[in-house]
């Protein structure tokens, strides 16, 4: 029976979701999971330099994994020849590769996952699965996107979300620092998350979101950062249509992160797992020294100065 009458609750937001014709899961792992499901994968060739937490997702649902180098523009170094229920995973890298290069590698290995986490706003090849991940981009607790043709009954059970939000509400009303071990502790449920459709409370939060402004300001940012640290910067770019951040390559990337560190700039580093790796050297070279800088909707151009300020300092 409906409730009538009590307090209020958080309002519902009159905005469109900016994949609205996609399929919506829990989170962007998730979004994987949906794919290895329906396609019925049973061996995936990943990326060397990407995140262990997508093999982890592989090994949760039973599917195998090898791993490809990538070169020193990111796409794959690969000469398999695909098996019906192998698949070839390919990550987007700072939205590097354009669509136009993602559907001509459709055409070649056919069997492909793309990989838009970095690259919320570039849109889905047709015909080609695809995968997005929200809070990567959006102050949201959880949720992602599957771009696929194939409906699966695997999302009926809807997610809940409320308990996932002191880090966002905090963060929002203090600092980052004082939330940071909830932010770990959400990251780390979704190991073991599994395969929902998105909550209502992240659907909610993510129809309330200007998303020109968004892609406005981050192209903003991105540019800024250009302009300053273009010529110095070892990594040759393509400008992305509302870049997750602005990837900048230096030799003594690790250094210079703890010298950022200690005036308040926090840059991360996203892979880790793959300083370990045996062999894949470009892909350690690449984690340890490839710095993302920020260039999001929370800062303006006077942000993106004082980073580049601070960067030309300590290479």
């Amino acid at each position: 029976m409906k409730e009538i009458g009590g307090y209020f609750g958080l309002e519902h937001f009159a905005g469109k979701e900016y994949y609205e014709d996609l399929i919506a899961v829990n989170n962007g792992r998730n979004a994987l999971a949906y794919l290895i499901k329906i396609r019925g994968i049973k061996k995936l060739f990943l990326p060397a330099f990407l995140c262990d937490s997508v093999a982890g997702v592989c090994n949760r649902e039973g599917c195998s994994v090898a791993y490809y180098p990538v070169g020193k523009d990111f796409l794959p170094v690969f000469d398999e020849d695909l098996k019906a229920d192998e698949w070839i995973y390919i990550v987007n890298f700072y939205g590097q590769i354009t669509n136009a290069k993602a559907s001509s590698m459709k055409d070649q290995w056919r069997n492909v996952i793309f990989d838009n986490v970095q690259a919320f706003f570039q849109k889905p090849v047709k015909s080609m699965d695809t995968v997005y991940s929200c809070r990567k981009f959006f102050g949201v607790p959880d949720g992602g996107y599957v771009a696929c043709d194939t409906l699966s009954d695997k999302v009926a059970e809807q997610d809940v979300s409320m308990d996932r939000m002191k880090h966002v509400l905090g963060r929002f009303e203090g600092v980052a620092s004082d939330y940071y071990a909830e932010f770990k502790a959400n990251d780390h449920s979704f190991v073991e998350l599994p395969l929902r459709g998105m909550s209502k409370l992240t659907h909610n939060l993510l129809r309330a979101i200007d998303y020109e402004l968004v892609r406005k300001k981050r192209n903003e940012n991105y540019a800024a950062l250009e302009r300053a640290l273009g010529d110095r910067n070892q990594l040759q770019l393509n400008m992305p249509d509302g870049p997750y951040c602005y990837p900048f390559y230096c030799e003594n990337g690790m250094a210079v992160k703890k010298q950022l560190a200690e005036k308040k700039i926090y840059i991360p580093t996203l892979w880790p797992n793959v300083l370990n790796l045996e062999g894949f050297s470009l892909e350690k070279d690449y984690a340890a020294n490839i710095l993302p800088l920020p260039c999001d909707q929370r800062y303006g151009v006077e942000d993106m100065d004082r980073i580049a300020r601070e960067i030309l300092a300590n290479i």
